[in-house]
């Protein structure tokens, strides 16, 4: 029961949900992979990684992503691609990235789901955050908490190397959760749709037939007419809330952001 729970709520699925209970998209911060498996829809947070989304933004505007393999694919664990060369340790022509694994959250512009003495778990919109505990918190409301963002299933992330300075045009998508990364990659943003398609892409380092992306753009160049149409579920709304509320009461202390 809890499982099929999970997935209900991962995939925004919210049985009865009114109108207000859902939210459109930003298409200035959509980005849309087709791929040899399907499609992927990705919400992009600039609020949480300014620049991380802006590079990949800019990657998908020069078409350097268009054709390039999941080259790195771990069952259970990533599916990784974006680099130029296909391979571990490609950049594009621009410099890299200094590091984006924290941020400061205001308060009004996350959903907090789960308080813990010692740190607090939420959404802003469709990526998970941790954040410090409500108790520092309560010492300073009107400070914005710092957070960062949580490896839960579908959340894209950027590469690098072993300089964490060193992220460049590399991304991944979590395949599952792999809490382990928290603090140590850049969270960019979160698969609202496609994450079938990331778990079903060949494994393999590399893949003996990679899958490709064959085509990377930003929704708001894709003809109004041709955008996925798409609804994503309002964390703030009711039936998610109600959703949330029946997840964290039968699973109890176990229960994570990932859970959602």
């Amino acid at each position: 029961m809890l499982k099929v729970l999970a997935v209900v709520l991962a995939a925004g699925v919210l049985v009865g949900a009114a109108p207000a209970d859902w939210r459109m998209l930003d298409p200035e911060n959509t980005l849309v992979i087709d791929s040899t498996r399907g499609r992927i829809v990705v919400e992009l947070r600039p609020d949480i990684a300014p620049l991380g989304v802006a590079r990949i933004k800019l990657l998908a505007r020069e078409r350097v992503y268009d054709g390039l393999q999941f080259h790195r694919v771990i069952d259970g664990f990533v599916a990784q691609t974006g680099n130029p060369n296909n391979r571990d340790g490609g950049v594009s022509a621009h410099p890299d990235l200094v590091p984006e694994f924290s941020f400061r959250l205001a308060a009004e512009a996350a959903t907090v789901v789960v308080e813990r003495s010692d740190a607090r778990e939420g959404l802003v919109g469709s990526v998970p955050f941790a954040a410090v505990s409500s108790r520092e918190q309560a010492l300073a409301p009107d400070r914005p908490m710092r957070a960062w963002g949580a490896y839960c299933p579908g959340v894209m992330g950027m590469g690098r190397q072993a300089d964490p300075g060193s992220a460049n045009s590399e991304i991944f998508f979590m395949r599952e959760a792999a809490r382990r990364l928290d603090h140590e990659y850049t969270v960019v943003g979160r698969a609202v749709a496609g994450l079938d398609v990331i778990r079903s892409v060949a494994v393999g380092e590399p893949p003996k037939t990679p899958d490709l992306m064959l085509r990377v753009r930003v929704a708001n160049d894709i003809p109004a007419a041709e955008r996925p149409d798409l609804k994503v579920p309002d964390p703030r709304g009711p039936a998610f809330q109600a959703r949330a509320a029946a997840m964290k009461q039968a699973m109890g202390a176990a229960f994570s952001i990932c859970d959602l």
